[in-house]
């Protein structure tokens, strides 16, 4: 097969940053992406509905004329989310919840740090039929970085999932063997997105021969069984399994420091990151249901019209975008790729 012909994607996870990022973000999703899953973790937070219309109004002023683009809006799970707002939010259009476990990931310091002060929010969401979506790793010191996905199954997500049966729940970009196994033990309402990052790469990436920060991710990339464990969830056409890209953009001052931030750019060529995933795998045939389908089912959404083409022919990524005055490295930024998003 050379040319693959698509429905337009659903990105079920994506960070597309605001102010003069939006100018690359939006433009580069918007391209592949007949709706993507808009993350909160602005500073300060989305966690009010006036901050959230604000926001997309923000994100639809910077996507292309003519292009047709919907941002799926979601309020952060902060202190100051109420019961109440969970219905104003139903009523508005708002798809779903982000939880951020404090101090697990970028701009997560406004999340709420134990379960327990989620349970009259999780009440309200069951009862509405919100998604909560779930950054799924411990913040714990003592928990090795490795580890803290795992320990957060175990700790807080099989726990929480025994209390709210019914809440439709989203375990965002798996890294382990361990997570995408619970998802598969489970009957209903627990789904899971997976990244580019983690079909592609372990952590051998990120650190032999020297600290790559372009690799680097939170969650941290793991283990190369772990990477096996994630292609086989995202090629074997179960439905619990679909595209989330996470593309999390970093200017490259901001990568390439002391202290690097966590992210990786992905947005203006995951589908063809995802097609040599499948294409290596044996299975593009299960490629339009990851990227197209699935997502849109679990969310209760029609499938989108209109279509892209990935092409296989030799693609040169850039080595680096325009970001918002300064630049942005994408993932694989210089490498030759198998697959081109034409």
């Amino acid at each position: 097969m050379q040319e693959l012909i698509l429905p337009r994607c659903d990105d079920m996870h994506v960070h597309l940053r605001d102010g003069q990022a939006l100018s690359r973000t939006v433009v580069d999703s918007s391209a592949w992406c007949a709706r993507a899953l808009v993350m909160p973790n602005l500073s300060p937070a989305v966690d009010s509905l006036e901050a959230l219309a604000g926001y997309r109004e923000r994100i639809l002023a910077a996507c292309p004329d003519g292009r047709d683009f919907i941002p799926l809006m979601t309020l952060y799970c902060s202190d100051n989310l109420t019961a109440r707002m969970i219905y104003q939010a139903k009523a508005q259009g708002v798809v779903a919840v982000k939880w951020y476990p404090q101090g697990v990931t970028t701009n997560s310091a406004q999340g709420v740090a134990a379960v327990e002060g989620l349970y009259p929010v999780l009440e309200a969401m069951q009862e509405v039929g919100l998604l909560f979506l779930i950054h799924g790793e411990v913040s714990d010191p003592a928990v090795d970085i490795f580890d803290r996905e795992s320990v957060f199954l175990d700790r807080v997500l099989i726990p929480m999932r025994r209390r709210f049966p019914a809440l439709k729940m989203v375990l965002e970009h798996i890294t382990t063997t361990d997570a995408a196994h619970y998802v598969l033990s489970e009957k209903e309402n627990l789904a899971a997105t997976i990244t580019p990052q983690h079909l592609l790469f372990t952590r051998n990436q990120l650190l032999v021969g020297g600290v790559k920060p372009h690799y680097y991710c939170l969650p941290i990339l793991k283990t190369e069984t772990d990477r096996q464990a994630l292609i086989e969830a995202a090629t074997s056409g179960d439905p619990r399994f679909f595209l989330g890209t996470d593309s999390a953009p970093h200017s490259r001052s901001d990568k390439e420091s002391a202290c690097g931030c966590a992210g990786c750019y992905s947005a203006l060529h995951a589908p063809a990151l995802y097609a040599a995933v499948f294409d290596r795998a044996g299975a593009l045939d299960k490629l339009e249901d990851f990227a197209c389908r699935f997502g849109a089912r679990y969310y209760g959404l029609s499938q989108n019209g209109g279509t892209i083409v990935l092409r296989r022919e030799t693609n040169v990524i850039p080595a680096e975008l325009p970001y918002g005055g300064a630049d942005v490295v994408p993932l694989m930024a210089g490498h030759a790729w198998p697959w081109r998003l034409v």
